[in-house]
């Protein structure tokens, strides 16, 4: 069996833990007053990787104090940070027993950092030919990536991570995972507080290793370099520059005292987990926990709902569960698949959404006296005004309180969401209908009627405890207040749509071909030749090899011509300046005067895009299907489409 590793750092990923759920601090209090919500984090970012990796092996690695070996070699090594917050420091005992109760073991070194004891058995388990993973907050960890070792950095709260092989530590830094000590050593880091060569900043520094490629090999070629300020400085601060870079190397043979062969993860004691999660609260987590059983899913109960048992609707006279199956993403041109309706258990199925139209269901949807919980009011509003019937009273939105209790589980899934508030009852979308190109509704009436049953079940059976807790954080008024009136208003600004003068942006789209063709016969004059201006790999050639401009990154495939790249370049030749207007006009007409053009329905000559509310942190709204909200304004192209509305 293949040996696969798991190596995480545990300060880092706890402090990101921490601050990801900082909005949220005294939510995650347990009822002994305890802070939990680095904890928490902490247990969703295990649960996340353990899922990911599968992982033979793990260990999580912490750091031992504030005084290590680079303390003593430099007395300011890390100072200068804010004092650790003592809501953060108050958990760390307890994410050790967290790590207990998964059967993970935790490893400190006296003198060391975390960084120190994961490059170690990261480099033993490169010899030893295992597979490794390192998770981490630190991207300077991406200095072990290797053919085997692969490091995962989060990058969104602590589930999200970017993961680093050689070739992407590349792609990404424009150096080799060897060279990250050589450019700490040159720039220093303000984050760990040491300096390295005064006013070298990563543009120089990435200069100065692509010609010489160490830092040593800059200081055996110094006395060759023309006479600068640069030159100055580096001879100046040449054992601050070596300093530094002993500072950034992680080492690779700290002097532990535990074994590859100590790190078997066999998997967690699942009572001690449960008496865990239950001392912290983790309701949420508790639930989850028969979901590595073996259980069956329990069986649900529904009645297939026709034109002749339509009248037992008519018994819902208080409220109504509803949900409106549309398959695709844009429900403004989503097909109809199905639907659910009932209250209490009571579930009635149906894939003929001709049905809905009926005036016994019509009348109790767009009732104004019979309150409705669905998933998503939006969407269902939207979908159901498609059919000719307005959407009345909806009391409970799952999609949108979920969205306010926590703002980073912004998942659209109704499955995924339920499992995160500790319902397991309901699988996910794509475990039932595929994924991709596979994805389908299913053709079995049982399988798809089940699986709307529980979706139906899941509203049912979560309202409760999530209006509990959205009354115990006192969002209860913004949601009453704010967000459900905001989410209607949002889908009658759809509903109603945005005209766009098509005639007007046809014209655009000629004005603007005609430009991107003289563009392009000045850039193949500056080229000396015709080459596809939209082929990163041609455009790399005539950069790069042909007008021998200097290389800034490359990439698994060759030289990067990201704009980035070429911003750089632009002062290097005209050339570059053209490219990049060549991309800007073009973008702006594919994007926008073609995606509008695509995207206006010959029913109304308007354009329905979709506004999201439950996406981003901070509440912000954004737009898809079209994307309206980011046409530019600094070129003057951008300004010419704003006048087609």
């Amino acid at each position: 069996m293949a040996k696969k590793l798991l190596l995480i750092d545990g300060n880092s990923v706890a402090f990101r833990a921490f601050f990801a759920l900082h909005n949220q601090l005294e939510r995650f209090v347990n009822p002994d007053g305890l802070h939990t919500n680095a904890i928490y984090g902490f247990n969703t970012m295990l649960d996340h990787m353990i899922k990911a990796v599968e992982p033979t092996d793990m260990l999580v690695a912490f750091d031992a104090g504030k005084t290590t070996f680079r303390t003593a070699m430099y007395d300011n090594y890390k100072g200068g940070r804010a004092k650790t917050p003592s809501e953060f420091s108050e958990q760390m005992p307890y994410i050790k027993q967290l790590l207990d109760a998964y059967g993970i073991k935790h490893y400190e070194l006296k003198d060391y950092e975390a960084d120190d004891i994961i490059g170690t058995l990261a480099g033993q388990a490169d010899q030893a030919g295992y597979t490794t993973t390192v998770v981490t907050g630190d991207r300077d960890l991406t200095q072990l990536t290797t053919e085997h070792t692969t490091v995962a950095v989060t990058v969104k709260g602590v589930s999200e991570v970017e993961r680093y092989t050689p070739a992407h530590v590349e792609e990404k830094l424009g150096i080799t995972p060897a060279q990250i000590i050589d450019m700490k050593g040159l720039t220093g880091d303000t984050s760990d507080n040491y300096p390295g060569v005064t006013k070298v900043g990563e543009k120089t520094a990435l200069k100065l290793l692509k010609q010489y490629g160490t830092m040593e090999g800059i200081y055996e070629n110094i006395d060759a370099m023309k006479q600068s300020k640069m030159k100055e400085h580096l001879i100046e601060d040449r054992e601050q520059a070596a300093q530094a870079k002993v500072l950034a190397t992680i080492k690779r043979d700290a002097p532990i005292d535990v074994q590859l062969t100590d790190l078997t993860y066999a998997g967690p004691d699942l009572d001690q987990l449960a008496a865990f999660y239950q001392t912290m609260d983790f309701q949420s987590f508790l639930k989850k926990l028969h979901l590595q059983s073996d259980e069956p899913a329990t069986p649900i109960d529904y009645t297939v709902l026709t034109k002749d048992n339509l009248a037992e609707l008519q018994q819902l006279t208080d409220h109504v569960d509803f949900y409106l199956e549309m398959p695709t993403p844009n429900y403004h041109t989503s097909a109809f698949a199905g639907f659910a309706i009932g209250a209490d258990g009571h579930w009635y199925i149906s894939r003929n959404v001709e049905l809905l139209m009926q005036p016994t269901v019509a009348e109790l949807l767009s009732s104004t006296t019979i309150a409705k919980d669905v998933f998503d009011m939006k969407r269902t509003t939207v979908g159901l005004n498609r059919l000719g019937i307005q959407l009345g009273k909806v009391d409970f939105d799952l999609l949108l309180v979920s969205y306010l209790l926590d703002t980073n589980d912004n998942s659209n899934d109704l499955g995924s969401l339920a499992e995160q508030h500790g319902y397991t009852d309901l699988p996910s979308d794509e475990t039932v209908y595929g994924k991709g190109v596979k994805r389908a509704i299913p053709e079995d009436d049982d399988v798809f009627f089940s699986h709307l049953a529980r979706k139906l079940a899941a509203i049912a059976d979560l309202k409760p405890q999530l209006l509990k807790e959205l009354a115990a954080n006192e969002q209860d008024q913004l949601y009453d207040d704010i967000e459900k009136p905001m989410a209607n208003v949002l889908a009658q600004m759809e509903i109603a749509g945005i005209t766009v003068d098509s005639s007007r942006l046809k014209a655009m789209g000629s004005q603007f071909t005609e430009r991107l063709s003289e563009i392009e016969q000045t850039i193949y004059q500056e080229a000396g030749e015709e080459f596809n201006i939209n082929s990163p790999k041609q455009l790399g050639h005539i950069l790069f090899e042909e007008m021998k401009l200097p290389v800034i990154k490359k990439t698994k495939t060759g030289y990067s011509t990201a704009v980035d790249v070429l911003e750089k370049l632009a002062s290097e030749a005209p050339i570059v300046a053209n490219i990049l207007q060549y991309r800007q006009i073009s973008k702006i007409q594919s994007t926008y005067v073609v995606g509008l053009l695509d995207a206006i329905h010959s029913t109304d000559q308007k354009v329905h895009t979709r506004y999201l509310q439950t996406l981003t942190q901070t509440g912000r709204l954004s737009s898809v299907d079209p994307n309206l909200q980011n046409i530019p304004v600094r070129l003057e192209e951008g300004r010419k489409i704003r006048q087609a509305f």
